[in-house]
């Protein structure tokens, strides 16, 4: 039989009660999102009466629930609860979502008021506002669908205010609205040649290279380890995602690595020339400075490393290319201007672009849909189609603006 622990004064504890060093008392539970949380008191009276409060505000949650006077965060929050199969990284990222763009928001909005037109009304005030793509806004409508879902099945409200509105909004917004669009050849060109030639930037080459030259997503290519190379077979292996997110502990943002979320996403992908002359840069490099000893998750052996030794984190990447777009498109313009051309500025964009980049160049190369699909890890076709037929239209703009020279030369 367990003994059950005293405090000082010799009175059992219950369970999750401990007094500390200095005398305090401290409670230890956890909440339906799975977060450890502390109630401190100086006396153990007072400690109780703490407890007795925190079990009531509870079951109070419980009855405003069931009596229909929630909020719309109160109902995520016990949706997300109910998810015991997610994994970690999943978790967070659902938390990080819902807590950037709902909860200080539309998620203060009582439950049993929502009207279809009010999920509407917020999801346009996400693109329009807050410049969300609507790509993006798919990730807040698989939080707030089922949110409402669960109230349904629970007979809190009757119908799911938020059935329809994505459609709606894609059949308003058009079919190629949100869209991230693709370097040009140019503009790929012209981005990488200023890197490759930069005394600052140069070091930035490789990794953009093997992004360009591979597809990957951020995450993925920062997780890559050299094991994961087959210089052999010239072979790059793709089966793990490296993210950078708040921990549901602390709060705190920590490196964690993440397996694919559908099989798609474990892959092999053709290691290019230039890819393998990108890699063997680096490795050379690393003889000399030291190779990347950081250890995540129990994974090490990272290819990429900044100058602290570890992984870079995702957001430094998008930081170096908002700098090094900027520092192109000053020296280009003056330069435009000396020489009496037209500057051929770069867009702001982000490192995804780089991965959509190498679609366009895939597809522009490739008619095999199936082909694609598996190099870029698409779940669904549908996603390589979308981007296939822009690269084909553009392809067929060239065509026609070629045709139109030789014409005017005919005629």
């Amino acid at each position: 039989m367990a003994i059950a622990r005293k405090d000082s004064r010799g009175r059992a504890l219950r369970k999750g009660e401990v007094q500390r060093k200095d005398g305090r008392y401290c409670y230890t539970y956890t909440d339906p999102l799975g977060r450890r949380k502390f109630v401190y008191a100086p006396d153990l009276v007072t400690l109780r009466e703490k407890e007795k409060r925190l079990m009531k505000d509870q079951l109070d949650g419980l009855d405003l629930y069931a009596a229909g006077h929630a909020t719309v965060n109160d109902t995520f929050d016990r949706y997300i609860s109910t998810k015991y199969d997610l994994r970690d990284t999943t978790k967070r990222n659902y938390l990080y979502t819902y807590d950037h763009f709902i909860r200080d928001t539309f998620g203060r909005k009582k439950l049993i008021d929502i009207k279809y037109s009010d999920v509407l009304q917020f999801y346009y005030y996400l693109i329009n506002e807050r410049g969300l793509a609507v790509r993006t806004l798919d990730s807040i409508h698989t939080l707030l669908h089922p949110t409402f879902q669960l109230a349904v099945r629970d007979d809190i409200i009757r119908k799911n205010p938020s059935d329809g509105v994505i459609r709606e909004i894609s059949k308003k917004a058009g079919k190629n609205k949100g869209i991230r669009h693709a370097l040009t050849v140019d503009e790929q060109r012209a981005f990488m040649e200023y890197i490759a030639e930069h005394p600052i930037y140069y070091h930035w080459w490789p990794l953009f290279t093997v992004l360009l030259g591979t597809g990957t997503r951020i995450g993925e290519c920062l997780a890559l380890r050299w094991e994961d190379l087959d210089f052999e077979n010239r072979i790059i292996t793709v089966n793990h995602s490296l993210t950078y997110r708040p921990t549901l502990e602390t709060g705190s943002s920590e490196m964690r690595i993440s397996l694919p979320k559908t099989e798609a996403g474990i892959r092999t992908i053709p290691m290019l020339d230039v890819v393998k002359d990108a890699f063997e840069i680096l490795r050379e490099e690393q003889e000399d400075t030291g190779y990347n000893e950081q250890i995540i998750d129990g994974m090490y052996g990272f290819v990429f490393k900044n100058r602290f030794g570890e992984v870079p984190r995702p957001h430094t990447i998008n930081q170096a290319i908002k700098r090094i777009v900027g520092s192109y498109n000053s020296a280009e313009i003056l330069q435009a201007k000396k020489e009496r051309r037209e500057p051929l500025v770069l867009p702001s964009f982000s490192c995804h672009i780089l991965r959509h980049t190498f679609a366009t160049r895939l597809c522009e190369a490739e008619s095999n849909l199936k082909v694609i699909q598996s190099v870029m890890g698409h779940r669904n076709v549908e996603t390589t189609m979308d981007i296939y037929a822009e690269a084909t239209d553009r392809k067929k703009q060239e065509s026609f603006e070629n045709l139109a020279a030789k014409l005017d030369n005919i005629f």
